[in-house]
């Protein structure tokens, strides 16, 4: 009896001693545990955004997507579904579930299904401020910080953390934006059974992905629906309804957003030059100025002008070869690994070849359906299909190409391009953007075509030095010789002799008709008249950079270097009656919050910097109007069926640039075409062929409901035989090449000096 009692002595005073050293270390280690009240005003990394301007996301920029969202947002059907997997009993408890521990001790020295002892208290003092060690340490100072939370926030403060805070993969933190990234829905806009299906993703994001482990997802919905009903958070009938629910999970982030990703990247650069690295975590929601159904229509636009090319050029083979093994688990495999390594590009997509012959290909995606292309769809690859095509295009068993569905439902073999392509537009009455697309695709090749490439111009630099020609007493009823120039060359050099694009010379012709038929000949003749300097001069008011347009005849033909922003920026000038607009992208930043940090307004068109006169601009449309309307460009009016389209198409020698830019009143556009290692695009491609199609097709959608607009006259104009002409010019315009006979014949005008010549060679020499 003795000995029971020292041994009940010795427990007791061990119990005691051991209490007393775990109260000394909880003493010492509770001073030294983080301050937890800043969480209570909760701020997480939050990303920067990037909206058009109605709103729809165009791109997302930093490590952890997050929408932060209140817990009275958060819909009670998520909160259940969580409580019911990771903590029934929040609610109950003080942060340690004590009850939970003991069965979950218990459940794991059975070996059944353990139901976790970490509450949701805990999961937030682990994720927020302890490192994913399992260690002793680490558990007594998750403890301790549990308590002190409990302490210090409230229950539904302390779950709206953990539902803001807690990873979801596919880099999705909190609910909210895993809502959105797995089901491309709202939060609020969740069923039982995709709340059942998100909650299970806390325990091992990468292991329930519905995304890239549907089937394991899947068991644990199901699991998880199972204890909402026994936790009677839901009843029986919608437990059943939620088992039967099929979801529709998303194969990309990006399924649902506007291709917008040249203009986030855009905002992404000028909000960072603004804020720093502070822009990827503070939350910034960046407004832009696109219009979300313009910006789509110019990107389906720009890649169906670049495909309806890619169509006339000849077939360069597979992507990739691979050797295909036998039917079964084996060829699915190296099929799937093949296809990953070549992803879909848009609308355009990769796919194996099972079968090839010369009227029939059996190609196979991912899904592991088979896809039979007969007749017209065999055309783009038909010299890969001959029996004399060399081992690199010819079409093959195992070959890796891209297919495209066309409008009657059937796939054509197709394959990627190697041309490329800009598409800008914008208010010419504020300069806002409103579409943007900067090449074919920005994962192939970031490089933005539209603020970054460097292009000659060609034909649709014109309208610039007809309008320096207006101010020198020009006007649209001036006569002007489409008859020969030469310029001979010195030491050696071929002499330059210009030539039209048609081949032909057609004598006498009004300004109009020049401008209309883009007559070259006409046009260095007007330059000679203004004279190159002053031509220099004239067109830096419009925008364009006095050192990429030397002051040389060739200037006249579009031999300098513009960007397509620039094109789009100077033909606003001609749209809105001559002012200078600047483009601009961003219209309102505001914190997540949505308070305002900043906010842009456009001044009114008539405050806008005047960079021509008003009389310039209107007898500029005029002209701009024909060449819509009969000219090169009659498509645009043709096809538009209105009458306020003015634009002008542009090709450069050897067609290696290829140019649209036009304009009504409330829109103004630019296209652009070419490889980025400049060579021609083919002896018959040019700009009313290749650009003109394109900014149709956007014009098409960006006109449908915005009414016929009409310019008015503006003071000091006379219309003299239903043609504009300035008062003080109208006695005494100015006929051009028309003084003798000589130069009637198309011979030999006085040449440049030598100076200017050999630079006129130099530009005309490529």
């Amino acid at each position: 009896m003795k000995f029971f009692g020292w041994l009940l002595a010795l427990l007791v005073a061990g119990a005691i001693a051991g209490a007393a050293v775990v109260a000394v270390g909880l003493a010492m280690a509770y001073p030294n545990l983080p301050d937890v009240s800043e969480l209570a005003d909760y701020r997480p990394k939050l990303p920067m955004r990037v909206y058009s301007s109605e709103g729809a996301l165009l791109g997302e920029f930093g490590e952890e997507r997050r929408n932060l969202t209140p817990i009275s947002e958060i819909p009670k059907v998520m909160v259940d579904a969580v409580l019911a997997i990771e903590d029934t009993r929040f609610f109950e408890h003080s942060g340690v579930d004590y009850k939970g521990m003991a069965r979950a001790l218990l459940a794991n020295l059975g070996r059944e299904k353990a139901q976790g002892a970490s509450t949701i208290t805990m999961q937030v003092a682990r994720n927020v401020y302890l490192s994913s060690e399992k260690t002793y340490t680490r558990k007594i100072y998750e403890i301790l910080l549990t308590l002190k939370l409990e302490h210090t926030l409230s229950k539904n403060q302390i779950l709206e953390i953990y539902m803001n805070q807690i990873y979801l993969g596919n880099r999705a933190y909190g609910f909210s934006a895993a809502s959105e990234t797995y089901f491309g829905k709202p939060l609020k806009d969740v069923t039982v059974a995709e709340a059942a299906m998100l909650a299970g993703l806390p325990k091992a994001p990468s292991a329930y992905n519905p995304i890239s482990n549907p089937k394991r997802a899947r068991i644990r919905q199901l699991y998880i629906i199972d204890r909402m009903e026994e936790n009677h958070f839901i009843t029986p009938a919608q437990a059943s309804q939620a088992r039967e629910e099929s979801l529709k999970i998303r194969s990309s982030y990006a399924d649902n957003r506007v291709h917008a990703e040249y203009v986030a990247e855009m905002a992404r650069q000028l909000i960072f030059a603004q804020y720093g690295s502070e822009a990827y975590t503070r939350g910034l929601n960046v407004y832009t100025t696109l219009i979300a159904s313009d910006q789509e229509k110019a990107y389906e636009a720009l890649r169906k002008g670049i495909m309806d090319y890619e169509k006339r050029q000849h077939y360069r083979g597979p992507e990739k070869f691979i050797t295909l093994p036998a039917a079964g688990q084996e060829r699915d495999e190296a099929i799937d690994e093949v296809l990953a390594q070549h992803p879909d590009n848009g609308n355009i997509l990769s796919a194996v070849v099972l079968e090839a012959a010369p009227r029939k290909v059996v190609v196979i995606r991912a899904d592991g359906d088979p896809i039979e292309i007969t007749g017209d769809g065999l055309k783009p690859v038909q010299s890969g299909l001959s029996d004399k095509a060399p081992p690199n295009t010819k079409l093959r068993p195992g070959a890796v190409v891209r297919i495209m569905e066309t409008a009657k439902k059937t796939f054509e073999l197709t394959q990627l391009p190697e041309v490329e392509g800009a598409f800008v537009s914008l208010d010419p009455r504020s300069g806002a953007i409103k579409a943007l697309v900067g090449g074919f695709d920005f994962d192939k090749n970031k490089f933005n075509h539209v603020t970054q490439a460097w292009r000659q111009p060609g034909s649709s630099f014109k309208p610039f030095i007809y309008s320096a020609a207006l101010e020198k007493g020009f006007s649209p009823t001036t006569v002007i010789n489409d008859a020969p120039l030469s310029f001979p060359g010195s030491a050696g050099q071929q002499p330059w002799e210009p030539k039209n694009s048609d081949g032909r010379f057609d004598g006498p012709m009004t300004m109009r008709q020049a401008l209309a038929r883009s007559k070259n000949l006409v046009t260095i003749r007007v330059m000679q008249s203004v004279g190159p300097k002053k031509a220099q001069e004239w067109v830096t008011k419009f925008g364009f950079d006095a050192d990429k347009q030397p002051p040389y005849l060739p200037m006249a033909l579009g031999a300098g270097s513009v960007t397509p922003m620039q094109m789009v920026a100077a033909y606003s000038v001609f749209a809105n009656g001559g002012h200078r607009v600047n483009p601009y992208l961003i219209a309102k930043i505001t914190d997540h919050r949505g308070n305002v940090l900043s906010e842009f307004a456009p001044p009114a068109t008539e405050d806008l910097p005047r960079a021509i006169d008003a009389r310039n601009a209107f007898v500029m449309d005029s002209l701009l109007q024909d060449v819509a309307r009969y000219g090169t460009a009659a498509k645009a009016q043709a096809q538009l069926k209105r009458p306020d389209i003015y634009g002008k198409t542009g090709t450069t020698n050897d067609s290696v640039d290829a140019w649209f830019a036009g304009f009504q009143p409330t829109n103004a556009a630019v296209v652009w075409m070419g490889y980025d290692n400049p060579r021609s695009l083919g002896a018959r491609e040019y700009g009313g062929g290749l650009s003109l199609p394109i900014w149709i097709n956007y014009m098409q959608h960006a006109l449908k409901d915005v009414p016929v607009a009409k310019m008015t006259p503006p003071s000091g104009l006379l219309n003299v035989g239903g043609d504009w002409l300035y008062e003080e010019y109208a006695r005494s315009a100015p006929n051009l090449g028309l003084d003798s006979p000589a130069s009637t014949a198309g011979t030999m005008v006085p040449p440049p000096n030598s100076e200017e010549r050999n630079k006129i060679l130099d530009l005309f020499r490529n």
